[in-house]
């Protein structure tokens, strides 16, 4: 939570100002006509700093050891003199309006008994009006208009007059009067928004309604009534249950048609109003991470993916087709894991199960319930035969639930559901246990994707397996193409701690350790023909493992095959990342030291063969943090490369194999992602899908799908992006 103590107001000449602009801490206002734009920003050192665009800073204002939570600014009624409000920690609300080119203070509103979190001006009728919110779970509404056009004097003594606060500008007289306090929320107010103009005809029209966002996990339309004109509730939503922390801001669209409001945990929660019901009823809305996405994966099908992310959730994501739209959209349909540390990696070991790692030292295996398979069904629009294949849906659980203080989701079977009711807990408690009880599990019936009150706490997986065995926080995760066996790694400073260990899928059993790096495993794979396990480390090299007896059904051993040294090897900075090509004869390596690099042959039946590159050496320009082959050929039959980099940026190559190595010929660049399609910050982690065609059209039974293949990227900057690629233009 930003504590801000300054503000900031800045000037740059515009020939026409028609749009609205929203910033964070900033707030700006414009008016038709007006050529100048002021900003008005806060800073941390207990001042307000207004300054015109072009950086010039025209004034600074302490405010001492006090703290402004919100700022907003207007021009005063008949004029182009703007006024500033600032609610602060001191439970004020102080106006500050512009004379002789400074702002000064004219006017401080009392009332509020706490901090002050938000102040918004409107326009109606010539009046400004305020709202301000605070801790104390009230709103306090104003009015600012001008003398010249408020009531006479000679009013009826029957008439109630509130106490008006008069200013000087400029000769002119201004008042502000208390409108009314509204109480409605139980917690803090974080949030308040005015709705804004909407435009019927050739004319504005500004209505007069308030929305309001509380920690209460409510949100609270205010309105006057038509006929007293007194402030009642209009409606009222939110959410029930889950661990949210509540609503920290809201915004309404112009109609009042829809609310939307952000909660401590990143997600927004939409509402909309049916005309025709005359209610206001939960909607889909887009959602992910609000922390760096560590790790990613497609389902073997190619129909989902699952995400991991340091916000300590693990997501599930597949396209949608609205009712009555051809668009695809992705969205959240479930979250399996909602955890108590940061998580770091995840792979999937079938199609609906799936080991995911933490920095808690342990792994743990999760299997979907039946209920969210169904709902997968429905939303895809695909039978259950084709999703399950041969397995029966009867033997899952029905969903799972997780206790209040725990970090393991409990399996919730039918019986479950018929034998407890949340009324039921709200009996006497017997013991400190009866206090805490899971959050109830209520299996959905979806066609469309959950809201996020669901997906809170009805979309979770249970938990089938621990997996103990390493000393250190998990890092990354890999799995075989027959999903038998599972790599994993954590963080290490010594090489007893740096060594990989192997999992049984169907036993969950630790099958072998092996030791070869000094410090952390970055990254490892399995070749597609499940011979040979590749693994890339913080100490600059890589090591090649490789399957005792390829031929046999049972588990076998994993030697070394081939490795790097310190002296042997090619890159000079930690290696990120490593992939290998769908015909399982070549790996790559993508390195800090910017290079990129193909090493082969994979498949050699000899003893002792060196591994060497492949390649000439691609210098990306920037740290590749990121690799992956795609698993099928380009037209000229080159291979296909998407390569992410440190500053966001993913770069798409073909190569093709050459004797000739010095020129660099063997690398083309056919792609990359503009400003606009690239993260923000470091990527992550690169996948392709695992089959021709983009998810959600139909795949490859469409001959014109097999032309494009998808790409999904994870990023630090909390966004996970899908990329089509028309491999055929290549």
């Amino acid at each position: 939570m930003s504590f801000c103590k300054k503000i900031s107001i800045f000037k740059t000449l515009l020939t026409k100002v028609t749009m609205d602009i929203f910033i964070t801490k900033t707030h700006c206002f414009t008016s038709k006509g007006l050529k100048s734009l002021r900003l008005c920003s806060s800073e941390e050192d207990s001042r307000i700093h207004l300054g015109w665009l072009e950086a010039e800073c025209l004034q600074t204002v302490s405010f001492g050891s006090g703290f402004m939570m919100d700022v907003s600014l207007a021009l005063l009624p008949g004029s182009r003199v703007p006024v500033l409000a600032c609610g602060g920690d001191d439970s004020r609300v102080h106006l500050y309006v512009q004379l002789s080119g400074q702002f000064q203070r004219l006017l401080t509103l009392t009332g509020h008994e706490d901090w002050v979190r938000s102040v918004k001006w409107a326009t109606k009728d010539g009046e400004l009006w305020l709202a301000s919110c605070s801790q104390d779970c009230l709103i306090r509404v104003w009015k600012l208009f001008a003398k010249t056009a408020a009531e006479p004097e000679h009013q009826t003594d029957a008439i109630i007059k509130m106490k008006e606060n008069i200013i000087q500008v400029s000769g002119d007289e201004f008042a502000v009067t208390l409108e009314t306090v509204l109480a409605g929320h139980e917690n803090w107010v974080y949030g308040i928004h005015w709705q804004p103009p909407c435009v019927k005809g050739d004319s504005v029209e500004q209505p007069l309604k308030l929305l309001s966002a509380s920690m209460d996990k409510t949100m609270i339309l205010w309105g006057p009534e038509e006929d007293s004109g007194m402030w009642v509730e209009l409606v009222r939503v939110g959410e029930v249950g889950g661990n949210t922390l509540g609503f920290y801001g809201c915004q309404m669209s112009p109609d009042g048609s829809m609310i939307l409001a952000h909660a401590f945990h990143g997600a927004l929660h939409l509402w909309h109003c049916d005309r025709n019901q005359g209610e206001w009823r939960p909607s889909v809305v887009i959602s992910g991470h609000f922390n760096a996405v560590q790790d990613l994966s497609w389902d073997p099908e190619g129909e989902f993916i699952i995400t991991v992310g340091s916000d300590q959730t693990t997501r599930l994501f597949t396209p949608w087709t609205r009712k009555g739209c051809s668009q695809i959209t992705w969205h959240e349909i479930s979250r399996p894991q909602i955890h108590g540390y940061d998580m770091q990696c995840l792979t999937m070991v079938g199609r609906f199960q799936f080991v995911s790692g933490a920095d808690e030292k342990v792994l743990r295996v999760f299997k979907a319930p039946r209920n969210f398979v169904e709902n997968l069904a429905n939303i895809s629009c695909t039978s259950l035969e084709k999703l399950l294949g041969c397995n029966d849906i009867a033997d899952l659980p029905e969903g799972a639930s997780t206790p209040a203080l725990g970090l393991s989701n409990k399996a919730v079977f039918q019986g479950d559901l018929a034998s407890k009711s949340p009324q039921q807990d709200s009996e006497n408690f017997n013991s400190m246990s009866d206090q805490y009880k899971e959050s109830y599990f209520q299996p959905l019936k979806l066609t469309e994707p959950p809201t996020e009150d669901d997906l809170l706490q009805n979309t979770l997986w249970p938990e089938v397996q621990k997996l103990y065995g390493h000393g250190f926080e998990m890092f990354c995760l890999a799995s075989d193409s027959a999903k038998t066996v599972v790599a994993s790694a954590c963080k290490a400073s010594k090489p007893e701690h740096a060594a990989i260990l192997l999992w049984s899928t169907t036993s969950w059993k630790q099958l072998q350790s092996l030791p070869c790096h000094s410090l952390t495993v970055t990254q490892m794979a399995f070749s597609p023909n499940g011979r040979l396990l590749l693994a890339v480390s913080r100490d600059r090299t890589w090591s090649l493992w490789r399957r005792g007896n390829p031929d046999s059904d049972t588990e076998t051993s994993f030697s070394l095959y081939a490795n790097t040294s310190k002296d042997t090897a090619v890159h000079t900075r930690i290696i990120w990342s490593c992939d290998w090509s769908s015909d399982s004869k070549y790996f790559v390596t993508s390195s800090r030291d910017k290079k990129v690099i193909i090493w082969g042959p994979g498949d050699s039946e000899c003893e002792g063969v060196s591994v060497t590159p492949c390649s000439s050496v691609l210098d990306v320009g920037d740290s590749a943090t990121a690799v992956s082959v795609c698993p099928y050929l380009c037209s000229d039959q080159s291979y296909l490369l998407a390569v992410g980099l440190e500053n966001g940026h993913i770069l798409l190559y073909k190569w093709r194999p050459s004797e000739d190595l010095s020129s660099g010929s063997d690398w083309s660049r056919c792609g990359e992602t503009d400003p606009c399609q690239s993260h923000t910050l470091m990527v992550k982690r690169l996948r392709w899908r695992p089959r021709p065609g983009r998810a959600g059209h139909g795949g490859q039974e469409r001959n014109e799908e097999r032309a494009w293949v998808q790409l999904a990227s994870a990023g630090a900057d909390h966004v996970v992006k899908i990329f089509n690629v028309k491999i055929s233009a290549l």
